[in-house]
């Protein structure tokens, strides 16, 4: 199934949805959004990844910075923080205006550090998954970049990770078109939420009988 171009949805939205279905809907079926401290030190700290007049060479590797992609087959659009590349006359593909072959590796750029989710990781496989589309290749591997840890981590794309994204912006799709918000599910990640106030996850908090009386016991 291919996508018309009216119908793609954002393709950092995956990271949201992968996070909590509800912040997703949220934000990209009813344009809620809020700051908080956590969202402004992550614009700021990929502003110069989206310079997309930026392009640099260092040995044989050409890194751009804000490469715009899409897929068809996904059904979406986005950004891509930095594309690398790298010179591989044997392994490569073609790159116009450029002399030579290359094997092509986007890194994402997070502020935070690794997190115990695959939201992160989903995004990034994304992006290859697009470039792949676009320029008639195969993306073996991905890189997430940690501001808080300053290092790279190397994401090997597998069919399986491939799988869960494709997946997961088909079940994306389906709630876009139906414009279908999930109901509040609250948990321990509710708190560090920038639409915590929006989302009001406190209404999903509500105590089995058991707890209740268990808190009350206690309290004594």
């Amino acid at each position: 199934m291919k996508y018309a171009e009216e119908d793609y949805l954002m393709l950092s939205g995956i990271q949201h949805f992968q996070f909590c279905r509800r912040q997703w809907a949220l934000i990209h079926i009813e344009q809620q959004w809020d700051e908080n401290l956590r969202t402004i030190e992550g614009e700021i700290f990929h502003s110069n990844a989206h310079n997309d007049n930026f392009i640099e060479k260092r040995n044989n590797i050409i890194i751009t910075r804000g490469m715009r992609v899409f897929s068809h087959t996904l059904g979406v659009h986005g950004v891509c923080d930095i594309v690398e590349f790298v010179r591989d006359d044997h392994n490569g593909v073609s790159i116009h205006g450029r002399e030579g072959k290359y094997t092509i590796e986007p890194v994402e750029y997070k502020k935070g550090k690794p997190k115990c989710d695959q939201s992160d990781i989903l995004q990034v496989v994304a992006q290859a998954m697009c470039l792949e589309e676009m320029l008639v290749c195969e993306i073996n591997k991905a890189y997430i970049f940690y501001g808080e840890t300053r290092r790279r981590e190397t994401i090997l794309i597998t069919e399986e990770l491939r799988k869960l994204v494709a997946d997961s912006f088909k079940e994306m799709h389906q709630y876009f078109d139906k414009r279908y918000t999930p109901k509040v599910k609250w948990s321990k990640s509710c708190n560090a939420c920038s639409l915590k106030e929006i989302c009001l996850p406190v209404l999903g908090k509500n105590k089995s009988v058991k707890d209740y009386i268990q808190s009350k016991v206690e309290e004594n």
